[in-house]
């Protein structure tokens, strides 16, 4: 594509050495630039791409969009307000508005981003549908699969990923859209259709400063939806209920415990952990030639979970907005089978090993919530820490655990750094090891911490009873229990039968070394 016209798609504020010519491809990281490259300088939290003009060149980009003019080069050079910005825009234009040919979902939440997009995807493929799916476990389209980076993929990756997506005839698009991806404009210039925030809670205040700005960039997804858009929102969140008159965009509203949405749940039975529910249309809505009248109908999840019920409630808000069948939706969910570390089973005979991201305040909350809904003897906490995530969210992930610990029986927690299991942004600094203990010990619960994520589950696979509960819990620092837990287990027991025992961990991506 010419370079000129390339341009068209941006406000450039400045030029110089400015001349017309071939761009091969679009690259913002320059390790990855290719002769005849356009070279766009992004800034992020802890990189400045204009520190790599140098090696940009020297791999041949011949040309670069900067935030500020850069001495010394002799190619064009072309000035922009933002680059983040310019990136998404000439990206977008670069793969010929790929998004705009599709129907595009995007899901916000503190908690649930991923079993919520789960959820959708195969509440659409019930119909036949071609979906696409973007998120923190995996980008996945037609027979590509890939594990995910970035929650939201770079916004040059991004999109063309949907250009893939278009030319393998997707029609539908599910991704999760990260508070990151939201700050930096990873998601810009994708043509969305349904735009969601599920709930919000406590999280990434170090990376944002503070929860306000962190509920700021979360709303934006909404506060930003245009007419031609639907918005869902979460009448029990009063974060998401507060954006009902705060968009453009058609609302669609929802709640458990709220009932004047135009969709609630009733009848909820929790018993068994799997929870068994009706859906009720109590206001009328109409989607294109679809109108939607008051009705109820049954719901029974596969998977276990408080929070399940109000992923589910939100796949089915999108189901209808895509006129799915409600029969359709019914039997998708009811043999939908979970996603792989949001409250897993991966053993249930006379112990009950559970996975879970365990990620912040929401996501403890909800995981311990359904512990007690549950019958077992004694819970066994495996914990890795949260690293450089901060202070801050250390000490409420900590907190959150001591105010369940009277009614599960909490005295004592197995704690791991996982240091051989992290990447360096994932290491647990001494400051968030610190406020752990101190938190712990001002509760009186007793910390069992070992350096190493093997060590932490072998301790706990070695003080299990039957009718016990080991729960992996954490985020990058856990990744891995699963197949550590499993394999310590047929080490203990080798009468079980190992492909039934490690069917759970089949077609995962997170954590298999």
């Amino acid at each position: 594509m010419k370079l000129y016209k390339l341009l068209e798609s941006i406000q450039v504020i400045k030029s110089w050495n400015e001349k017309d010519m071939d761009i091969h491809e679009i690259a913002y990281h320059s390790k990855k630039v290719n002769t005849g490259d356009l070279f766009v300088c992004i800034k992020g939290y802890q990189t400045d791409g204009h520190q790599y003009i140098l090696q940009a060149i020297a791999n041949g980009a011949v040309a670069i969009i900067v935030e500020e003019y850069q001495e010394g080069w002799n190619i064009p050079q072309f000035q922009v307000k933002d680059s983040r910005q310019a990136l998404a825009a000439l990206s977008d234009f670069y793969y010929n508005h790929p998004s705009q040919k599709m129907k595009m979902i995007g899901i916000t939440a503190t908690n649930g981003k991923t079993s919520t997009s789960f959820m959708t995807n195969v509440i659409l493929e019930s119909c036949g549908l071609k979906t696409g799916l973007v998120g923190t476990v995996m980008v996945k389209f037609g027979d590509y699969m890939e594990p995910s980076v970035l929650t939201t993929p770079e916004s040059l990756d991004l999109h063309h990923y949907f250009a893939q997506m278009r030319d393998e005839n997707v029609t539908h698009t599910v991704m999760e859209v990260s508070s990151s991806a939201l700050e930096l404009n990873r998601v810009g210039n994708v043509d969305f259709d349904i735009v969601t925030l599920n709930n919000i809670s406590r999280e990434h205040i170090d990376l944002h400063g503070s929860f306000e700005e962190y509920f700021h960039i979360k709303s934006s997804l909404i506060r930003n939806a245009k007419a031609h858009q639907w918005a869902i929102l979460n009448l029990d969140c009063p974060y998401s209920a507060s954006l009902v008159d705060k968009t453009e965009a058609q609302v669609l509203t929802f709640g458990v415990e709220n009932k004047e949405g135009h969709l609630c749940c009733t009848d909820l039975d929790l018993s068994t952990g799997r929870a068994q529910f009706t859906v009720e249309i109590r206001k009328p809505f109409t989607v294109g030639d679809i109108e939607y009248k008051p009705k109820k109908f049954k719901i029974r999840l596969a998977v276990p979970g408080y929070h399940s019920v109000y992923n589910s409630m939100v796949a089915i808000a999108i189901g209808l907005l895509n006129g799915i069948p409600i029969p359709n939706m019914r039997r998708a969910l009811s043999t939908f089978k979970g996603v792989e570390r949001r409250f897993q089973f991966i053993f249930d005979e006379d112990i009950k090993i559970i996975d879970d991201h365990f990620a912040n305040t929401g996501n403890i909350d909800v995981t311990l919530e359904t512990l007690n809904f549950m019958d077992y003897n004694k819970l066994n906490l495996v914990y890795a820490l949260r690293g450089k995530r901060g202070v801050t969210t250390n000490r409420e992930n900590a907190e959150a655990i001591v105010n369940w610990a009277d009614k599960l029986g909490i005295k004592e927690v197995i704690a791991t750094l996982s240091q051989s299991h992290v990447s360096e942004k994932d290491k647990v600094t001494k400051e968030e090891l610190a406020i752990f203990q101190e938190t712990m010990k001002k509760a009186g619960i007793t910390v069992h911490l070992y350096e190493e994520l093997p060590e932490a589950i072998n301790y706990s696979l070695a003080h299990v009873s039957p009718g016990d509960v080991v729960l992996l819990a954490g985020c990058q620092g856990m990744d891995c229990g699963a197949q550590l837990a499993l394999e310590q287990l047929y080490k203990n027991r080798p009468d079980l039968d190992r492909d039934l025992l490690f069917e759970p961990l089949e077609n995962r991506v997170a954590g298999i070394v």
